[in-house]
């Protein structure tokens, strides 16, 4: 046997055992598949190189598949926990092997996915196992500046391994199989006397709806592999690098016509901000992340002209499209993001104010509402407002304002900007007037017209250069790309 066959003869045999152990179909019908076949399915078709495919730890291997390869012809690095090998439980050589990979992500200029299937923390390793752990939590946070990160949780992620997931961009994970928790339901059983399963008390349903520890829940292990590609798409590289710019496609034609007629024109009558965003955007390829989670807010990547863009919009099929705690962690999630990586942020605002009362400034809405305002002050990336039928208050400041730095903004004719809605402005200024009248509800009405017309209106906004100028629903394509044109314009493009 010649060297070459020997070595191909080696590496065929640890292929084997590795996916020998671990190939499976779960009770419920789903194929998992071994850690290579994931990273396989993943990569461009022939495309992956693994890197120190021999090494191993104890005669049981690393416990993790990592490589790089090509993702659309552009290079992505990945680590894909082995769950043949100590269930994917992180001991140093793994641990020295997912930092490897992650510092030539780093050093390269290259985005990294995260595929976690691991019961944490090697208990043999000791303090050993811990150490790497918060190797690879360092160099999570020195990635953020630089790569986007991706994790996909396709099993089990407890305890230390958790940790990772939640310092990297967005997370995906697989419905009834993928699960994150920091102790899991036997320790909790033990500790606390709760009884908890694995999808109660860390489930792609709680992670994805209530906590927002996760941001996309999929039902397949081939949906989520499908689901990062498509995420990437909309992205660089690394911060400061190209877009991918593609053709100019059309937006969706019947979506463009009913713009005009789209929004109602009283402020409490709801309508889908997604037929909106339809009319604006291009036809094409759509991302909406963390879409089970403070539904008040949306928040997705699409394009414009062809170029990536994330666009965050109140939704008043939700809640009004008010603002509260979490959609505000949810948006100013969005717009850092987008903001570090060079990605156009649109906004489009239809926005009564903050969520009032007890509940909501116990969980802290000044903190995270501050939040919001900082994410778009520092986003360094292209930002457009468009302001569709009402923004009131600070939290018209929150949703883009020029004075948080936005490059352009307009105003739908029939929108209105204002300190505080009609009706409660009127109470406020007109309260001894509205005690004394005879037909209060009469004199309410007639008061807030006026005031909504004298004071709320968008041309007065628009005389003070405070939004860039009044526009009908049909313009708005026109106006947002050429705004993204001028704003993303580099010497030698045609």
């Amino acid at each position: 046997m010649t060297d070459i066959e020997q070595v191909a003869d080696h590496r065929a045999t640890l292929a084997h055992r590795r996916d020998e152990r671990f190939a499976r179909v779960e009770p419920r019908g789903k194929r998992v598949h071994t850690a290579r076949e994931r990273v396989e399915l993943f990569f461009d078709d022939g495309t992956f190189n693994e890197t120190t495919p021999m090494r191993s730890a104890h005669g049981g291997g690393s416990g993790v598949v990592t490589g790089w390869g090509l993702v659309d012809g552009r290079p992505v690095v990945v680590a894909s926990h082995d769950a043949a090998v100590a269930s994917g439980a992180i001991g140093e050589v793994m641990a020295e092997a997912i930092m490897a990979a992650q510092r030539l992500a780093i050093d390269r200029g290259f985005p990294i996915v995260y595929i976690n299937d691991s019961g944490g923390a090697r208990v043999p390793d000791g303090i050993l196992a811990l150490h790497g752990c918060g190797g690879i939590f360092a160099l999570n946070v020195e990635a953020q500046r630089r790569i986007p990160q991706i994790s996909l949780i396709l099993g089990p992620c407890a305890g230390a391994a958790a940790y990772s997931p939640a310092l990297t961009d967005w997370t995906i994970m697989v419905k009834g199989q993928g699960h994150m928790f920091l102790t899991g339901p036997d320790i909790v059983k033990a500790a606390t006397g709760e009884d908890a399963t694995a999808d109660e008390i860390g489930g792609s349903r709680l992670h994805t709806e209530t906590s927002g520890v996760a941001h996309l829940e999929v039902e397949s292990e081939v949906e989520a592999l499908e689901s990062a590609r498509l995420l990437l798409s909309f992205l660089p590289s690394h911060a400061g690098g190209a877009q991918q710019v593609s053709g100019a496609v059309p937006a969706n034609p019947r979506a463009a016509e009913a713009l005009p007629d789209l929004v109602p024109a009283k402020a409490s009558v709801v309508f889908d901000m997604n037929q909106l965003v339809d009319g604006v955007l291009d036809n094409g390829a759509r991302l909406e992340l963390m879409p089970g989670h403070a539904g008040s807010i949306l928040t997705l990547f699409g394009r414009l002209d062809g170029r990536p863009v994330g666009v965050v919009a109140n939704q008043p099929v939700c809640r009004g499209g008010i603002l509260d705690a979490k959609s505000s962690v949810k948006l100013a999630r969005f717009v850092e993001f987008c903001g570090r990586f060079g990605v156009p942020v649109l906004t489009f605002v239809d926005v009564p104010g903050f969520l009032p009362g007890t509940v909501e400034e116990g969980r802290g809405v000044i903190t995270h509402g501050a939040k919001v305002l900082k994410a778009y002050v520092d986003a360094d990336s292209p930002k457009l407002t468009v302001v569709v039928r009402k923004a009131y208050g600070g939290a018209y400041i929150a949703m883009g304002a020029k004075s948080l730095g936005a490059d352009m903004t307009w105003a739908w004719s029939n929108s209105e900007i204002a300190v505080m809605g009609p009706g409660g402005a009127v109470a406020l200024l007109h309260r001894r007037a509205l005690a004394a009248a005879d037909d209060p509800i009469a004199l309410r009405d007639e008061l807030a017209a006026e005031y909504r017309e004298n004071v709320a209106r968008p041309y007065g906004a628009a005389e003070a250069g405070i939004v860039d100028d009044v526009i009908v629903p049909e313009e708005t394509r026109g106006r947002m790309t050429q705004a993204l044109r001028m704003l993303t314009y580099a010497e030698g493009e045609q």
